[in-house]
């Protein structure tokens, strides 16, 4: 159900059959539990609805779904072959120097042997420089305190790749 005040994308999403509505949500966040709650909270009556549903999907992830979730994200700086989506996103890494690089590289190492997963940052429109900051600084927290800020940084993620769907042109 769409009325005329419905952004265009946002009727589209709402219109889609469910397993095309699921793919398009499951390619927003790799969390299969956060696709099949947004999913099943459609239609939604704007676009600031499905954001805070997203929100509210994130905040309830169990550490099983969160894992699943970034599961989905490639290292930075190595964005996924093919994928525009994380070539997009981890632009501020495109430019930078060999030097920078290969630092960013033994860093994401080193982050994912202390806490068995990527390290995920919302990279849209970070410099190579900010992101490589990040990561030494963070690499210090505890377990607890950077899973939260993980879920944060998914949240950020999310937000932006579901204003990309209901903002795309058909």
């Amino acid at each position: 159900m769409t009325s005329t005040s419905t952004p265009p994308g946002l009727a589209r999403f709402n219109d889609l059959e469910e397993p095309a509505a699921f793919a398009a949500l499951h390619e927003a966040c790799a969390s299969t539990a956060w696709a099949k709650r947004l999913l099943a909270a459609r239609p939604y009556a704007s676009a600031e609805d499905l954001y805070t549903a997203g929100d509210a999907a994130t905040a309830e992830l169990s550490a099983e779904d969160l894992a699943e979730a970034m599961a989905g994200h490639p290292p930075i700086g190595r964005p996924k072959p093919g994928d525009p989506t994380s070539a997009r996103e981890q632009r501020g890494m495109a430019g930078a120097s060999e030097a920078l690089k290969a630092e960013m590289l033994e860093l994401n190492l080193a982050y994912q042997e202390k806490f068995g997963h990527v390290f995920l940052i919302c990279a849209t429109g970070r410099t190579g420089e900010q992101m490589r900051d990040a990561v030494k600084e963070r690499i210090g927290n505890t377990p607890e305190r950077e899973r939260e800020i993980v879920r944060t940084e998914l949240g950020k993620i999310n937000r932006i790749r579901l204003a990309r769907l209901v903002e795309e042109d058909a």
